[in-house]
């Protein structure tokens, strides 16, 4: 069986902040004045090498989104959102294209079950030098039931889940409308975070490229199931159109 297998410096993971469960602890990311490493900057969006790089064999960068350490994206205007989703996009294709390595990930861990350790809203941009893009993903997992399609672009809801249990994903027809792209993320996490389950707390942003075009999957957190884990049995929850039709009603029907 072909897997993509990194090491993990657990030494320098060991030393990582944490304040999602430790909440008293200091935020490294509000002391704006002794960030190092910025790679570039956009107003509030800071992009600065990850000083605790504890993948081998790659180079990590973090994507601070916000100067408002309790914050996220449904709390930012369409302005922000926008920019947001392009510079992220502009760095990871940036990347992608150095030459420098053979695969880049780009996304987003929030909330306790997420895998994240810090609650300052933030993206991670990542340069593998050895990593096997065609093992990242299944073209059919960017397959669902159409939620809205807008400008090219095909909001859905994954009927080919990679875990299970309401992914969405944001599937463009080219790069072009980033505008469109972020609209339809910020949408997904503001579902999930207000609407979907009161037991929702967490979630991912993945980005993924196939064929050269962007696509974007966002995934609720649980604690994942032992089915998943131990034998890769996916789910898909018999309620996908009540779903789909709850995000139209909330998001779309009104305009």
């Amino acid at each position: 069986m072909e897997i993509n297998l990194i090491g993990f410096n657990t030494t320098l993971g060991k030393k990582k902040p944490e304040n999602i469960i430790n909440k008293t602890a200091p935020c490294p990311f509000c002391d704006r004045e002794n960030l190092s490493g910025i790679v570039d900057t956009d107003g509030d969006l800071v992009l600065l090498k990850n000083k605790y790089n504890v993948i081998e064999d790659a180079d990590q960068f973090v994507l601070i989104e916000s100067k408002v350490c309790h914050s996220d994206m449904p709390d930012y205007s369409a302005e922000h959102m926008h920019r947001l989703i392009r510079f992220g996009v502009h760095h990871w294709q940036k990347m992608q294209n150095s030459g420098k390595y053979e695969t880049v990930i780009f996304f987003k861990n929030f909330g306790p079950l997420s895998g994240g350790t810090l609650r300052h809203p933030h993206m991670q941009i990542v340069g593998f030098h050895s990593l096997n893009e065609n093992l990242t993903f299944d073209p059919l997992e960017f397959e669902g039931l159409t939620i809205h399609e807008e400008n090219d672009v095909d909001f859905n809801i994954a009927t080919c889940p990679r875990i299970g249990f309401s992914e969405f994903n944001v599937v463009p027809k080219t790069n072009e409308p980033l505008d469109t792209v972020a609209d339809d993320i910020q949408i997904a996490v503001d579902y999930l975070m207000h609407h979907f389950n009161k037991r929702c707390n967490s979630y991912n942003i993945f980005f993924y490229q196939e064929n050269g075009i962007l696509r974007a999957k966002i995934m609720p957190r649980f604690a994942t199931s032992p089915l998943f884990i131990g034998y890769n049995i996916r789910f898909r929850p018999s309620n996908l159109e009540d779903l789909r039709n709850n995000v139209r009603k909330i998001y779309f029907d009104r305009k």
